[in-house]
């Protein structure tokens, strides 16, 4: 169980995240000896919820290594029971202090949601439609506040971003009662490709 504080744990990934970007990164705990520390046991430094995006490659963005983080992704980064109890067990059997949500531009899921409320839309596979269809709500609230633009996809990441983690808390009350407790905090934030910044969007506790 981590003994860091909510705080201590994002200055962390925000650490290790500005080595990244820096291309100098440490590549830590990686070696034979931490593979052996962990065979029987896991203590993550914090969890990281995010988009099944090929490029966003959690412990090579934030400079972890084996173990530190515990890592739930989907396409889109969707909230779903095995999200939510992926997460409560992270938080209350892991004892982690932080959860990340990590979403991104140019994200294919977004751009999916986009294009499903287009005239003349295809029909998406029925799992693939189910998946989209968490993302909508954001796509008519940008479309509503601006609506003779094109939509934009980083706008609709972005409100997206935000409803995943109020629906997260509306659906955990242990998660929510961590945070009340002053045990665990949330970061929202959206990982720019082409910089690899991960910009901090949400927060919901005291880091």
């Amino acid at each position: 169980m981590s003994t860091r504080t909510p705080s201590q744990a994002w200055q962390e990934m925000l650490r290790g995240n500005e080595r990244f970007i820096e291309g100098a990164p440490q590549h830590p705990r990686q070696d034979v000896e931490r593979r052996e520390q962990l065979a029987n046991k896991q203590e993550p430094h914090a969890a990281l919820f995010g988009c099944s995006d090929s490029r966003l490659a959690a412990e090579i963005i934030f400079d972890k290594g084996i173990g530190d983080l515990f890592v739930v992704r989907n396409a889109g980064q969707v909230i779903s029971d095995s999200v939510i109890g992926s997460l409560e067990y992270a938080v209350s059997v892991l004892g982690v202090p932080l959860i990340v949500v990590l979403g991104h531009d140019e994200c294919g899921a977004v751009r999916a949601a986009i294009d499903s409320v287009g005239t003349d839309a295809p029909v998406l596979p029925p799992h693939i439609a189910n998946l989209v269809s968490k993302i909508v709500p954001a796509v008519k609230r940008v479309s509503a506040a601006k609506p003779h633009h094109r939509i934009d996809s980083h706008d609709v990441g972005r409100e997206h971003l935000r409803d995943t983690i109020a629906e997260l808390l509306s659906s955990s009350e242990l998660i929510t009662d961590a945070i009340a407790a002053g045990t665990l905090a949330i970061v929202g934030a959206n990982y720019r490709l082409r910089e690899g910044r991960a910009v901090p969007d949400v927060v919901v506790g005291q880091i």
